[in-house]
């Protein structure tokens, strides 16, 4: 995922070349030469690639150049810090990369920072079709919590946010329909990430959208019960939470704040994605009907959430005393074990192209095969 992390190269160079009076573009190869910014973008790729820390003073480091470079630069000392010790998490509570970044989106930007900030999501685009198309599964699966981490660290700007989060969120989501064991298998960053629903707008979004993968997927499919029952206790855990807090959102909501109001419309999106989920789930996994009835009674009974959310919960109470229509709805459409699709459930992905209609059987006559499969000229007069 280097390439959403390719605008905040471009202001560490940027910001290098500042210090050092000198631009790497329409510069002379002498001049170049004498610019430490090749230096130590070429350290960069190196501690990238080898996998050491800076500093560290181990073999990986061929020279104490880097070191002495990038001490000189804290943006850089950042930068040049292993990924797999969390290079997402840390750089964003870098005060030094924070100021700068701050710096970059606040003032004018350069050509070259716009033309990164274009080019991301169009590299994205390409590095998602050749990942689900070409790439192995383990690296995929290795590839997700990547993106979780990066999902809510990217450069801040605006329009930038939006198309790399919603590529990120495209293919992560690519990712666990193309093999839903992942979401048991990466079982314990996804309830991380429902841990920090609330930290910052991105991760609530974030959370919902896992939520979503939960319930579409059944927490990984009947040969993972025991993820899909931890897997529910956290969404148990999330909705009872949001339940509690629901009572000061209201009464906050009720002043008149757009803020409050932004933060409860923001509540009760995620609460009609986790009521779903845990409907789902326990269509799919029968053994937890009994906690979804007393969860989503609790909600229906509750009436101190956004009317869409305890509304939800009482026709997922509804369907349940149905358990066929319910499976129909709420259950998977497809069978994991043959890849087929169910008789009597419903494949949503196809909406746009088929409706679903109860026709008596008279009308069909005598057409052969199972009572589904017809099309509109058995039923229809022909013009």
């Amino acid at each position: 995922m280097a390439f959403s992390f390719l605008p905040v190269l471009v202001v560490a160079l940027e910001k290098v070349e500042k210090s050092s009076g000198s631009s790497l573009v329409g510069s002379s190869i002498a001049s170049i030469q004498k610019s430490s910014a090749p230096e130590m973008l070429l350290a960069l790729m190196d501690e990238a690639y080898t996998g050491s820390t800076i500093g560290d003073g181990g073999a990986d480091s061929e020279s104490e150049d880097s070191s002495t470079m990038a001490v000189a630069d804290p943006f850089f000392l950042e930068l040049l810090k292993d990924e797999n010790d969390g290079l997402a998490e840390r750089h964003w509570a870098s005060p030094a990369v924070a100021v700068a970044l701050q710096a970059a989106v606040s003032t004018s930007m350069s050509d070259r920072l716009k033309q990164a900030l274009r080019m991301t999501p169009r590299l994205l685009d390409m590095y998602t079709a050749i990942a689900i198309r070409e790439v192995n599964e383990s690296l995929i699966c290795a590839l997700v919590p990547l993106l979780m981490a990066r999902y809510s660290n990217l450069f801040p700007e605006k329009l930038f946010l939006y198309e790399v989060q919603k590529r990120i969120l495209e293919l992560m989501l690519a990712g666990f329909n193309r093999s839903p064991s992942f979401i048991a298998l990466l079982k314990k960053p996804i309830v991380d990430r429902l841990g920090e629903a609330y930290d910052s707008p991105s991760k609530t979004e974030l959370a919902l959208q896992l939520c979503w993968a939960i319930g579409e997927h059944g927490g990984g499919g009947e040969a993972h019960k025991d993820a899909a029952r931890e897997l529910f206790e956290s969404l148990e855990l999330l909705l009872y939470e949001n339940l509690s807090s629901s009572r000061v959102r209201l009464r906050e909501s009720a002043l008149g704040s757009d803020s409050a109001k932004s933060r409860k419309s923001s509540q009760s999106r995620l609460l009609c994605f986790v009521v779903t989920a845990i409907a789902k789930l326990a269509t799919y996994h029968r053994e937890l009907l009994p906690r979804a009835r007393v969860s989503l009674t609790k909600v229906a009974r509750s009436r101190i959430s956004d009317a869409r959310v305890w509304k939800r919960a009482r026709d997922y109470l509804g369907l349940m005393n149905e358990p066929a229509i319910c499976l129909s709805i709420l259950g998977p459409c497809e069978s994991p074990s043959k890849g087929m699709q169910k008789l009597g459930t419903v494949n949503w992905s196809e909406g746009g192209t088929k409706m679903i209609s109860h026709l008596p059987f008279y009308l069909l006559g005598a057409q052969e095969g199972p009572p589904h499969d017809f099309s509109f000229m058995d039923v229809l007069p022909g013009s």
